[in-house]
């Protein structure tokens, strides 16, 4: 497993819909290295905090495997790496086979993965097509966000060596698989929750999602309010 490319970039002001949009979306390669903080790599900064950014958000992961994906869903797009707003372009490194609660070394520093990435309409904004979103998260080729639980320094080229996995661990892509199981219309822009509850198998996924400690606690509550409800 390798970093094939550390991507950042500072807030800037686009055109979107006749109107102006503040996003940290536009990333660019940098060939030096950088001190990963707590919070995000030097020099990168994101622009909504609410949504973007914080501890549980601070260095966003793409596979750079599924950069051949797009280059044939998005024919004439120039795709170098960083355009999909990730931090870390990574190899070897899949929604499938990267577990909530796993810890990597990487450079001086160290991670751990904490949660999916849901893509909001800025990433339309980055490609100038509404449409993106919804072809991203259908796409199931989103990426993660890991947490930083040892600063360092981290470059193109190094090694991710993964140290640490929870018990029952659960992929990542499981966890965007519930999220678009809740939602009436999978891959709209901004699809709508429903009344649905889980599937005991999936159910089952979720009580093991809740175990891990990295797993965020809009995450845990999100998907704990829509576990079937037993009757006393």
């Amino acid at each position: 497993m390798k970093l094939i490319s550390v991507n950042v970039g500072l807030p800037r002001e686009v055109p979107w819909h006749k109107t102006t949009v503040t996003t940290g979306i536009f990333k660019q390669p940098v060939s030096s290295r950088l001190a990963l903080r707590k919070l995000n790599l030097d020099g990168d900064r994101q622009a909504d905090l609410k949504v973007h950014g914080g501890e549980y958000k601070a260095v966003y992961c793409y596979p750079v495997e599924h950069y051949a994906y797009w280059e044939k869903e998005l024919p004439g797009h120039d795709l170098p790496f960083g355009v999909f707003g990730e931090n870390f372009t990574t190899e070897g490194l899949l929604e499938d086979s990267v577990y909530l609660g796993d810890r990597f070394a990487v450079g001086s520093a160290e991670v751990v993965a904490t949660q999916p990435r849901l893509p909001c309409y800025k990433l339309g904004v980055r490609f100038q097509s509404d449409e993106m979103v919804k072809r991203f998260l259908a796409s199931a080729r989103t990426g993660f966000y890991l947490a930083v639980t040892r600063e360092g320094e981290v470059g193109a080229g190094d090694e991710i060596q993964l140290f640490s996995r929870v018990p029952n661990a659960v992929p990542i892509s499981e966890i965007t698989r519930l999220y678009v199981a809740l939602h009436a219309a999978p891959g709209e822009a901004n699809p709508a929750p429903t009344d649905r509850t889980f599937s005991d198998s999936d159910a089952a996924v979720v009580h093991r999602a809740l175990q891990v400690a990295a797993f965020p606690e809009s995450w845990k509550s999100y998907l704990r309010d829509r576990l079937p409800k037993v009757n006393a």
